[in-house]
């Protein structure tokens, strides 16, 4: 059976990238495209069964697209956005969505909603799952978090490097790293990053989160310019990429 072949919309590059690599992992074939002239360019030569389109796109207006792709094709429509007011919700779900995400999200909340979606319009060609893997304690529970040749011990509070080298964090780097590391493959808000890291004591326009990425990125050998461990993802926050080691 062929790979169910989704289409991502974004003018951020950062976003169509991150969400390719995720979907191809999971069984999706995935096409990137930057403006809705190139989205509908697309649906004329190789529709996709499934459009995740952001409405905020540089000239010109989300809720046309979705009404063109309503109009003219028959495909789920995922509206994936950093607008969340309630109108816009409205509006999108009046246009024809099928769902409606706001920025930042959880890729394997996207994910399942997007399986949903190809469920109800695609009964018998339904994405096959994968086969899950015998499952790890969760992270949340491990005192070892293990990833990319590093290990973070939460219990002694230490990391340390393939070769078992120590490298020493203070405290607000430790605890942003476990935060990121026990939440991988989910983009994270500052917002979200600051209350766990430092709870009340939290201000407004604080820009301590960037600081402290830009120190962690030092420490773990993170090339800013590409990162592979954690990576900015603009407007939303900042991803863990690299899968805890089950071990």
């Amino acid at each position: 059976m062929s790979l169910p072949h989704v289409a991502v919309l974004d003018d951020e590059v950062d976003i169509t990238q991150l969400l390719a690599g995720y979907l191809s992992v999971q069984g999706f074939r995935v096409s990137q495209v930057h403006s809705g002239r190139a989205l509908l360019e697309l649906m004329a030569s190789d529709p996709p069964a499934l459009v995740l389109l952001d409405l905020g796109l540089p000239g010109e207006d989300g809720f046309v697209i979705a009404r063109q792709l309503r109009e003219h094709w028959r495909c789920g429509l995922v509206i994936v956005t950093g607008r969340g007011d309630a109108i816009d919700k409205v509006v999108g779900l009046e246009v024809g969505a099928d769902d409606y995400v706001t920025k930042p999200f959880d890729l394997r909340e996207l994910l399942a909603r997007i399986k949903a979606v190809l469920r109800r319009i695609l009964p018998a060609e339904a994405p096959p799952a994968a086969a899950p893997p015998v499952a790890p304690p969760p992270p949340a529970e491990r005192a070892r978090l293990q990833f990319a040749g590093w290990a973070l011990d939460t219990a002694a509070r230490r990391l340390v490097d393939s070769a078992g080298a120590e490298v020493v964090l203070t405290t607000g780097e430790f605890e942003l790293l476990q935060v990121l590391a026990r939440h991988g493959g989910r983009v994270l808000s500052r917002d979200f990053l600051l209350e766990q890291t430092r709870g009340r004591e939290a201000a407004p326009f604080d820009r301590t989160i960037d600081v402290l990425i830009g120190r962690l990125r030092k420490k773990l050998g993170d090339n800013a310019a590409e990162p592979q461990i954690i990576k900015a993802v603009r407007g939303a926050g900042y991803l863990f990429v690299p899968p805890l080691d089950p071990r």
